[in-house]
């Protein structure tokens, strides 16, 4: 530990870099922000070797935390990732079915969260043995899997050491359909209230997902804070200047995971709308990211991009986090496509804003990032997923992209610094210091 004196965090989080999860830049920034505002700053995690099972890497992003930042990676007991037929008992060989319902059932008694409930046992003995080395003064866990939490409550129930809980995911909110999807009676809801009565604060991407907790939680409400995405200043880097030969043809681009969510169909019958109405015939669409969360293409996007048979939309495959600020040097204009709520916001698009490049919304105006984009020189929201107002959105950026001068791009990232990364989560931690050294002298 860097400083006897300096206070401790206990950083709890799943998913940390090299997963290559879009969530790991939130939690590679807050451990690096609060090795930066002075804090001794342990993070709890997994194996790499669970992302090579899972998720997948990305080794670019562990190259970025910051060398003050402890990392302890501690077990991980989930056997359903394990396809080595070799490791498996002869119990699950010959009876797999059995198997996996007696391990949900041995995880449930634990901590009733599927696939990551078995964890809470090696999280607690964790939490306990870095508290020994050096006393927790706060933890924060950041879920999802939300079984992150249990480390903090338990610091907290057995030393008095405040918790903070993070969702970057809910629990029990459908972020699409709005409802709710526990019920007072379930384990979980029940575990959920607990952890929330004990933390010291709950923190939420956005404002609509924290007003539903607030109206779910009452007596909570006034401990419920938006602690929002931003960008990261170094995996975006400088604002490049306009390429030279765009007025031969624009370049759109989008970056990020594609789904059965994201609305790749959509985007592509109105670029097909589009160019059949005589615009966009020289422009080029290039689609980065992964497939599917576990790389399987469950949303078909590869046949949604062959209905442009004049192969003017294509798929480029996904882009190490360290090369995306080459990746947007060669875009004119940004895509951002996202599936419908109002609950819905994207990490995405304070990166896309720190570009200064023109960003069409390819997603119905009611979700939340609407509100983020609001005011951003260059953002051309389609009125609708109808093919014709996405082709207008296109048309209208295209026709911006071809004028825009590197002093506008300069622009919109001076309007788009009010989301750096380090100006929202600082002030977090100066708070929160200042907290704990007030406490102290009381």
């Amino acid at each position: 530990m860097s400083n006897d004196s300096s206070p401790h965090l206990l950083y709890v989080a799943w998913g940390f870099p090299p997963s290559r999860s879009g969530g790991a830049y939130r939690l590679l920034a807050t451990a690096n922000t609060f090795a930066r505002e002075g804090w001794d700053v342990t993070v709890l995690t997994v194996p790499r070797d669970v992302f090579l099972r899972s998720t997948g890497v990305d080794p670019s992003l562990e190259a970025r935390l910051d060398s003050r930042v402890r990392v302890d990676r501690i077990p991980f007991p989930h056997r359903e990732t394990d396809l080595d037929l070799r490791a498996w008992s002869r119990f699950r060989a010959h009876a797999p079915e059995l198997w996996n319902g007696w391990q949900g059932h041995r995880t449930a008694r634990v901590f009733p969260e599927p696939r990551y409930g078995l964890w809470r046992t090696e999280l607690e003995r964790a939490a306990e043995r870095v508290h020994a080395d050096k006393p927790v003064t706060l933890t924060i866990g950041s879920a999802n899997p939300n079984v992150v939490h249990t480390a903090g409550f338990h610091l907290q129930q057995h030393h008095g050491v405040p918790f903070i809980m993070d969702y970057r995911d809910t629990w029990q909110l459908d972020m699409y359909s709005g409802r709710r999807t526990l019920n007072d009676r379930s384990a979980a809801a029940g575990w959920e209230r607990r952890l929330v009565e004990a933390a010291a604060e709950v923190w939420f991407v956005n404002e609509p997902i924290a007003q539903w907790h607030r109206d779910l939680y009452p007596e909570r409400a006034g401990l419920m804070k938006v602690v929002s995405n931003g960008f990261d200043p170094e995996f975006v880097g400088g604002v490049t200047p306009p390429r030279a030969d765009r007025g031969t043809g624009v370049v759109f681009g989008n970056i990020g995971t594609m789904t059965s969510q994201t609305p790749i169909p959509e985007l592509v019958d109105g670029w097909l709308a589009a160019r059949g109405s005589g615009h966009l015939a020289h422009a080029r669409l290039e689609l980065f990211g992964y497939l599917g969360h576990q790389g399987d293409d469950e949303g078909g996007i590869l046949t949604t991009i062959g209905r442009a048979r004049d192969g003017a939309v294509q798929y480029r495959g996904p882009v190490p986090k360290a090369s995306v600020a080459d990746v947007y040097s060669g875009f004119d204009i940004l895509i951002l496509p996202l599936g419908t709520s109002p609950f819905m916001t994207s990490g995405k698009v304070f990166e896309y804003m720190a570009t200064g490049l023109p960003i069409v919304s390819v997603h119905d105006p009611i979700n939340a990032v609407s509100d983020t984009l609001r005011g951003y020189p260059g953002w051309f929201p389609a009125a609708s997923l109808a093919p014709s107002d996405v082709a207008d959105a296109l048309v209208a950026a295209a026709a911006f992209a071809t004028s825009q001068t590197h002093a506008d791009r300069i622009a919109a990232r001076d309007w788009a610094a009010r989301y750096e990364r380090s100006r929202i989560l600082a002030p977090v931690a100066q708070r929160w210091r200042d907290r704990l050294s007030e406490g102290k002298r009381r």
